[in-house]
């Protein structure tokens, strides 16, 4: 047997076919599954340890986990006011081992044409946004809602904060 040849057979024999041809076309289905890119949006303010675990799932769906951060302005117009400024959420974004790529989310309407630019094959939203992106699921694109981590929440945080500062 060719040394090419003893490295695409165990992709025959999993793939149920004897055959090299086999074997190329399943590891090539393989690497097409290994590049899927995952999208998530989110203003990451006060970033604490329930972000960091939605972003980690998120990345475990694919190789490059793209995150549209929430600008100044686009908090404005959605009725929140960050503690950090853009700048300083994006440096923190992009310090994390699972976030591949930080670009700013400007509207509501982005979305779509996010998904197409970036190739997304997921988009991944937290639970508290249940049906509010389902218009974007396809065969290209499936859009998934994790669920929140317990005991925790930006909003939490800054309550605390809060409290602390007063007393």
């Amino acid at each position: 047997m060719t040394d090419q040849f003893q490295r695409v057979y165990p992709l025959c024999h999993v793939s149920g076919s004897r055959k090299v041809g086999d074997g190329i076309k399943r590891l090539v289905y393989l690497i097409g599954e290994c590049v899927a890119r995952v999208l998530t949006y989110g203003t990451f303010d006060l970033l604490h340890y329930g972000h960091i675990k939605l972003l980690q799932r998120a990345r475990a769906l694919g190789a490059e986990l793209h995150v549209g951060l929430s600008t100044d302005g686009f908090n404005k117009i959605k009725g929140k006011v960050a503690l950090m400024s853009y700048e300083e959420r994006r440096d923190l974004l992009l310090a994390c081992r699972c976030v591949d790529y930080v670009f700013p989310e400007k509207n509501w309407e982005q979305k779509g044409p996010d998904i197409a630019r970036i190739d997304a094959k997921f988009l991944v939203m937290g639970d508290d946004w249940v049906g509010k992106f389902d218009e974007y699921s396809s065969d290209r694109c499936q859009v998934r809602y994790f669920e929140r981590t317990p005991d925790i929440s930006s909003t939490m945080l800054r309550e605390r904060l809060a409290h602390i500062k007063a007393a």
